[in-house]
Order: C-alpha cells, then sequence, then structure tokens
C-alpha cells in the first residue's frame, strides 16, 4: 500500500458503530465495479486462505447476494445482503446478515453504508457499519478486523491488476 493512502479503522461500541475509510490508487468506476459486480467481489473479498463463492447477487434496490466464505478445508460460512439504496457510482446501502446454507438468517445483522469520491485519480471508500447488537459487535470484533484489512489489501492488490499501476 503507498504510504500516502489513507486507511482508518474505528470501533465504537457505545454505538455499534464500525467506521472504515480507506483509499485507493484507482479510478471511481473501476473501485465501484469491485464492490457491485459478483465476478470482482468474489476474487478479493474472503481473506487468504478463505475463498468467496456467490450463488447470486441482484444488485439493485430490493436485490440481494447470497454467499459463503469458504475455507481451504470446505468449510461454508454463508451471509445474505440485501441491498436498500443505490446511488451509482456515489453510495449503496445493504443489510447484511450470517445465514445457514438454506438461507434462514441468524439475526441479528447489521447496515451497511458504502460512500465512493475520487480525487486526482484516488478513491476513497467510506463505509459505516451500524450492528443491531453490541454482542454481535463484540463477537465479530477481532476476525472481522484481521479480515476485512486482509480482504481490502486483496482489493488493493486487484485493483492494481485491472488498473496496470
Amino acid at each position: 500500500m503507498s504510504a500516502n493512502l489513507l486507511f482508518d479503522f474505528t470501533v465504537d461500541k457505545k454505538a455499534k458503530m464500525v467506521y472504515i475509510t480507506r483509499e485507493f490508487d484507482a479510478e471511481l468506476s473501476l473501485v465501484w465495479d469491485a464492490f457491485t459486480k459478483q465476478e470482482l467481489l468474489d476474487q478479493w473479498l474472503a481473506p487468504k486462505p478463505w475463498t468467496c463463492k456467490t450463488k447470486y447477487m441482484d444488485f439493485k434496490v430490493g436485490g440481494k447476494r447470497f454467499y459463503a466464505m469458504v475455507s481451504p478445508e470446505g468449510e461454508e460460512r454463508w451471509a445474505i445482503q440485501e441491498y436498500t439504496s443505490i446511488t451509482p457510482k456515489t453510495n449503496f446501502k445493504m443489510y447484511n446478515a450470517f445465514a445457514d446454507a438454506a438461507e434462514n438468517r441468524e439475526l441479528p445483522g447489521s447496515e451497511w453504508d458504502h460512500t465512493f469520491s475520487e480525487q486526482n485519480g484516488t478513491t476513497k471508500v467510506s463505509i459505516t457499519i451500524y450492528n443491531e447488537s453490541l454482542e454481535r459487535l463484540e463477537r465479530i470484533l477481532d476476525g472481522f478486523t484481521q479480515g476485512m484489512k486482509m480482504s481490502l489489501s486483496n482489493l488493493e492488490n486487484l485493483l492494481a491488476r485491472l488498473s496496470q499501476k
């Protein structure tokens, strides 16, 4: 990661919020696609050595993505994302919940708000995550923090390959 690119990860337990801000040396349209297109998401979302497989994805308001993180041993951890708001290339919001392979949600879930902006060829992604319960936030925090940092590093590598920088 370039030393001058911003990466901030803040947790506010009292508000049950996680704030992530990350800059990428890539054009906005490419970063947007990496967050909203199944074939790109599956390449970076899972922290290695895990992989990501999407069963289906319909990126529209009211649409859903059903996917699994798959361990090297074949263990699957499923999640459902439901898109609640989309402003192309600027913002999208979704509700996220863990699930079983039959799509039964494990509640409580979390609300994600992604905002995208570009300045001088650098794209900034700000993600705000509201957890419906403090228990959920605390349960996922350690693994989520490490996993998200690894995932965003995977994304940076993918963007570099795709933009040939």
